[in-house]
């Protein structure tokens, strides 16, 4: 009875949901996985199965699932005020304490945090003030937008247009005119026989500075950059590269737009990603563990520098015409605030540190695996890039073949997790044990020893 119900529900899910990131005339026929709850590190699926969520979900349940903290938050807000907007000056008591703790929290002098339901939402807000401070400061050419290949900012038309993945992009019409995709900062991958990380991220950065030179520097706004790329790949920025970057971005004068997505509230084993690699953003973008996903919410801090003019060109206008129905909700703004007190009253993020330095430790032994070409990451984010060969990093068959049959060895230990092409992520939440993270990291182990018997690699 229990596996016809699953059927159901796959079958009516197949019928009427459309996913994201899935491939849709397939989707069609096969249904979907039904995850019925959750606990802990944990997601039970419709059968009962117990499986460890080793992505935490998509990159964002830092307390684990089922937080009864969370839950108790969310009652309590939704009894009192269950919904209240933002618009021509109006506010609530959750939103005004989180935008301040945000702007107190935050790693560089912020002025103001504005309130989005997502990611890729505030990236479009960071990009609409990008260009409306342009034009305050009578500087209406001075609005492309520099990000990275193989980062990754969002969906949307704006967002969607940073992010540096031919599949965002493919068949959408993006990236819209004036945005611009540099080299990857991936070492392993883009850096030169002989060359050091230093030389790398140097090479880097004449690239960014010839590409302003070209450009003009007039006409460019900011860059947008991941503290290290994250659903690219988990790519650690390489030495030296933050310092060089912001050289040049100073030097020409342009805004630089940290998305704190999934670096945030101590994925990296500090708070923010801008404090593990010494940035100085003038805008960051919030999300993902600010609520540890139980609600929509994200957040974007900005500066005095990019406040100052939009305030007085909005009071020139008579208004700053940009806002969003929920943005700013008072559930979603009162679970943000409880998750934020977990995240610091449990020691979360120094626990992502020590946590980090194991699984770290650990997963360096699979340098040595005849599969394994790449180990790479910082706190509790990692990744393996698996390769056919060591000696020219050349993929099996096709490449992402050997990600894929990582996935499934791992789908069949029950590890959710997902294959960025060829590397394996690792994202646990931030409330693992130690037994937890042996066991998740013994199952991975398995799983890359599975696939290389199935290719003859040992």
């Amino acid at each position: 009875m229990k596996a016809e119900s699953n059927s159901v529900l796959s079958q009516q899910d197949a019928q009427y949901h459309l996913h994201g990131f899935t491939n849709a005339e397939k989707n069609r026929d096969e249904g979907a996985k039904v995850m019925s709850r959750g606990e802990g590190i944990y997601v039970f699926d419709e059968k009962g199965n117990k499986h460890i969520e080793a992505l935490s979900g998509l990159w964002s349940v830092a307390v684990g699932f089922s937080e009864q903290r969370l839950i108790d938050a969310a009652t309590r807000q939704m009894s009192v005020l269950p919904f209240y907007h933002t618009f021509v000056q109006r506010s609530h008591k959750p939103l005004i304490e989180l935008a301040a703790k945000l702007v107190e929290m935050a790693p560089v002098p912020m002025s103001k945090a504005y309130f989005t339901n997502s990611g890729s939402e505030a990236n479009d807000t960071a990009i609409k003030l990008v260009w409306y401070r342009a034009n305050a400061l009578g500087q209406p050419q001075k609005k492309k937008i520099i990000t990275r290949n193989r980062a990754y900012h969002g969906v949307t038309l704006g967002s969607g247009s940073l992010t540096g993945m031919p599949h965002v992009h493919g068949g959408f019409d993006l990236p819209l005119p004036g945005f611009h995709h540099l080299t990857a900062p991936h070492f392993y991958r883009e850096g030169r026989p002989g060359e050091t990380e230093e030389a790398f991220s140097t090479r880097l950065a004449e690239e960014l500075d010839a590409f302003i030179i070209r450009e003009n520097p007039d006409t460019i706004g900011a860059m947008f950059a991941e503290p290290l790329i994250g659903a690219g790949g988990v790519i650690v920025p390489p030495a030296g590269y933050w310092e060089k970057t912001q050289a040049v971005l100073s030097k020409y004068d342009i805004l630089l737009v940290a998305d704190e997505v999934i670096c945030g509230f101590g994925r990296t084993g500090r708070m923010f990603g801008s404090q593990y690699f010494g940035i100085r953003p003038d805008m960051m973008v919030l999300s993902k563990q600010l609520s540890s996903s139980y609600l929509p919410i994200s957040a974007l801090l900005i500066n005095e520098k990019v406040y100052a003019p939009v305030a007085e060109e909005s009071n020139r206008r008579g208004t700053f015409g940009h806002g969003l129905t929920a943005g700013g909700h008072p559930t979603a703004a009162a679970v943000a605030l409880e998750n934020i007190a977990i995240i610091e009253e449990r020691g979360l993020v120094e626990r992502a540190q020590l946590l980090g330095e194991r699984m770290h430790s650990r997963l360096s032994i699979l340098r040595k695996h005849p599969l394994v070409g790449e180990v790479r990451g910082v706190g509790l984010i990692a990744a393996i890039e698996l390769v056919a060969s060591k000696e020219d990093k050349a993929p099996y068959e096709a490449p992402g073949t050997l990600g894929m049959m990582a996935a499934e060895a791992l789908a069949q230990r029950n590890v959710i997790t997902r294959n960025i092409g060829d590397a394996i992520a690792l994202c646990p939440p931030l409330i693992i044990t130690d037994e937890e993270l042996d066991d998740l990291l013994s199952r991975v182990e398995a799983a890359i020893d599975d696939v290389a018997r199935r290719v003859n690699l040992v």
